[in-house]
């Protein structure tokens, strides 16, 4: 690992903990993570010639979390609303421009920007906010925890002993052996950490490693996703916030599957135990 990514891996660290533990800091740094992933998501489909609406799609996008952070709700699943407002502000929008060419597809993208990157890594303040106090902090710090370090052990492993590519098409620099690596390196992390789940989810060890290999598998693949839309955009990187880590995208990638499907699972898990 060179100084640089080692040096911003470090500060990544130290950002998330503090996140993890002060509400004020965490807002703020899903805000930020929120917007730079729309704008960078937005950059790269520019450069298809895609009519992108960017500033519109970046503040529906903050809307998101911090509704649902502030818990305003005029109705049940109220961040779904926005996502309707704003599909239908950016409708008139096009109505409004001269040329009507790439409308669908400027529509569609836009939308789909929204939802891929804000609406999904909001889950993560529905975790945070799922348990009171210092249990919503452990629930959030589990699933950050099996989900990066999973990325982290892809990339270790891949690194060391990847021969095997996995699809080289969406990502060339990624194995199967990396991959694996990963997946387990999450099983693992996920038994070590168990007691960061609910007292209530008192599963045995064997079950907390499937969970483990379950929420890696998908981190692996957010990461998947994200390689396939910048080799479509013909990009290596979504952008350079820190040295050696890429953009924002590439830092949140893996989240933006496992939280939702991380969410759903552990609320539908206590509801049931109730």
């Amino acid at each position: 690992m060179s100084r640089q990514r080692l040096f911003s891996a470090i500060l990544m660290s130290v950002v998330t903990a503090l996140a993890v533990i002060n509400n004020h800091v965490f807002i703020a740094v899903v805000c930020f993570l929120t917007a730079g992933g729309l704008y960078e998501f937005f950059y790269m489909v520019k450069k298809k010639e895609v009519p992108i609406y960017s500033y519109v799609g970046i503040l529906i996008g903050l809307l998101i979390p911090i509704s649902i952070f502030t818990r305003f709700e005029l109705t049940k699943n109220w961040e779904l609303l926005f996502i309707v407002i704003g599909f239908l502000l950016i409708l008139f929008m096009q109505f409004a421009r001269q040329d009507n060419k790439n409308a669908i597809l400027g529509l569609s993208t836009t939308l789909f920007g929204v939802l891929y990157v804000s609406w999904f890594f909001s889950f993560l303040v529905k975790i945070r906010l799922l348990l009171p106090g210092f249990e919503g902090m452990k629930l959030l710090g589990f699933i950050l925890l099996v989900t990066k370090s999973g990325d982290i052990g892809a990339l270790i492993v891949g690194t060391a002993i990847g021969k095997h590519p996995l699809i080289p098409k969406v990502s060339p620099n990624k194995s199967v052996e990396g991959t694996l690596g990963g997946i387990f390196v999450s099983a693992a992390v996920a038994v070590i950490f168990k007691g960061f789940l609910p007292p209530e989810i008192n599963f045995p060890l064997w079950q907390i490693a499937l969970m483990g290999m379950f929420f890696g598998s998908l981190g692996q693949l957010g990461d998947l996703s994200e390689s396939l839309i910048k080799r479509d955009c013909g990009v290596k990187d979504s952008g350079k916030l820190l040295p050696g880590l890429g953009g924002v995208l590439d830092m949140i990638d893996s989240l933006l599957f496992s939280a939702p499907a991380f969410y759903l699972y552990i609320s539908s898990t206590l509801k049931a135990l109730q």
